[in-house]
């Protein structure tokens, strides 16, 4: 191997890896003249690498200046530009929109040129326009619709179609969360729901909508962690023209809310300095478009949602302090699953019936599955609950659900840790088995456990274990 790589240049190896990666990469000497310059980054310019590799850069791409290229400017300052959105429009007519990185490259603490990575987010960009088409088409179709039938069901359900009565459960915890609920939507005060994946957030917050006194204006959900960060500014804010290469005036979801509410789920994916641009809404009660210096007052309801606990995302860093002060005026806790298995029943009960209606057809679960239920952990909580329901009922081949209809992380439980009854993956293990048996065994228990750590969810869980899907979904079948 060491001969391997003393007898081949590093740019041998260097540039098929570069041409395959999926990013455009432009690399200049301090002299701003193009050393490297790989296919996608051709791709996106339009241009041919011959007509790039060892010309100066102003020369190749005409439309720039060196104060206007990042790549000039990291060499001239030695500064790093980072996320750097740029729209423009190749010397082929196609529109392109990236996000770029710009680092100086030194060696031995000296300059010798600078790198540009360029990510292709066109497909991104289509589905932030999109997101924002559809909000501002349904914002208007609610408007007709209110002028129509100002105190209809209709119209309350425009955006938000949950009340709080689709919040199932009577159990102690689930009736005070409910009220307090049902409370809170009175006010006009920032709520934090928190709760666990799959617990129904989204569920409590449209209920909080509906319940308060903006249920006929609009109601506009955002996930933080569905888009790269530069264009889910864009999406929030809106966009003045000249912002940038290609922007154009358009509304934010901020300004599509005004006087309904507005949901920002996954708060804590957000980076800091959008955290800082939001709790300056929130005091405020302003927002300007990226690019524009006029400010427009809104009036609106920010509910927002984490994973966890909000003191544990404040302690770990995900959220700033003076932010969470400021979302925290009213906190609402959504309990686990398996802290409330009284609701089991109910759950069921509303699942079943849901899945009678779509398949004109009911079932019932057999009194086995019904205990297997009670005893599951439930790491993906209601959802998986729902989804287990929904998987049986599309293989079923009668009206009865049966164990061997339940998803694969469900059976394992209960294959390994009841039928084996090993109740420590270390202290209980036969220390007599023999060595192959033992090594299956040992795998079971891992497989299980990132299922468990999962949610059931087999990607997922694949890349826990460090292995293709495929071979665990192989593994799965056949531990079973």
């Amino acid at each position: 191997m060491e001969k391997f790589f003393k007898a081949i240049p590093a740019y041998a190896i260097l540039e098929p890896l570069a041409d395959n990666i999926g990013c455009g990469i432009h690399v200049i000497d301090v002299n701003a003249y193009t050393v490297f310059y790989n296919k996608k980054a051709a791709e996106l310019d339009g241009l041919s690498p011959n007509k790039v590799i060892g010309k100066y850069l102003l020369d190749s791409f005409p439309s720039l200046t060196e104060e206007s290229s990042t790549l000039i400017q990291a060499v001239k300052t030695g500064k790093s530009i980072f996320n750097m959105e740029q729209h423009f429009t190749n010397c082929k007519g196609v529109l392109v929109s990236t996000v770029n990185t710009t680092v100086p490259i030194y060696h031995e603490g000296n300059i010798i040129g600078a790198m540009e990575i360029s990510q292709d987010v066109r497909k991104h960009k289509i589905l932030a326009d999109e997101i924002v088409r559809l909000e501002r088409e349904l914002y208007n179709k609610a408007k007709t619709l209110n002028s129509s039938f100002p105190n209809s069901a209709e119209s309350r359900a425009k955006n938000a179609r949950y009340t709080l009565d689709n919040f199932i459960g009577k159990h102690p915890k689930i009736i005070e969360l409910k009220n307090r609920a049902y409370r809170a939507a009175q006010s006009s005060s920032p709520i934090c729901v928190y709760g666990e994946t799959g617990t129904g957030k989204e569920i409590l917050v449209q209920g909080i909508h509906n319940a308060s006194m903006r249920r006929d204006k609009p109601f506009i959900a955002q996930n933080c962690a569905a888009l790269p960060e530069s264009l889910l500014e864009g999406i929030l804010f809106g966009t003045f023209h000249g912002a940038f290469t290609g922007a154009k005036n358009r509304p934010g979801l901020f300004e599509l809310a005004n006087e309904g509410t507005i949901y920002l789920d996954e708060l804590d994916s957000l980076n800091p300095g959008l955290q800082a641009k939001l709790l300056r809404v929130l005091q405020e009660k302003k927002v300007c478009r990226l690019g524009g210096q006029k400010e427009k007052y809104i009036d609106l309801r920010i509910i927002t949602s984490i994973s966890t606990n909000p003191l544990e995302a404040l302690e770990k860093g995900k959220l700033r302090k003076d932010l969470f002060y400021r979302i925290s005026v009213i906190n609402l806790g959504i309990p686990p699953l398996r802290q409330r298995k009284e609701d089991i029943t109910l759950l069921v009960e509303h699942f079943l019936q849901k899945q009678a209606v779509r398949r004109k057809h009911k079932f019932e679960l057999s009194a086995e599955v019904m205990n297997a239920f009670y005893e599951y952990p439930w790491p993906g909580n209601v959802r998986e609950l729902e989804h287990a329901i929904e998987g049986a009922t599309e293989v079923a081949t009668s009206s009865l659900i049966t164990m061997d209809l339940l998803p694969p992380q469900i059976l394992l439980y209960f294959d390994y840790y009841k039928s084996s009854k090993v109740s420590n993956k270390y202290a209980s293990r036969n220390k007599n088995l023999p060595l192959r048996k033992a090594i299956k065994e040992f795998e079971r228990e891992l497989i299980l456990e990132s299922l468990q750590e999962s949610g059931g969810n087999i990607s997922r869980a694949a890349r826990l274990l460090q292995i293709p899907r495929q071979t665990l979904q192989y593994k799965i079948k056949s531990i079973l």
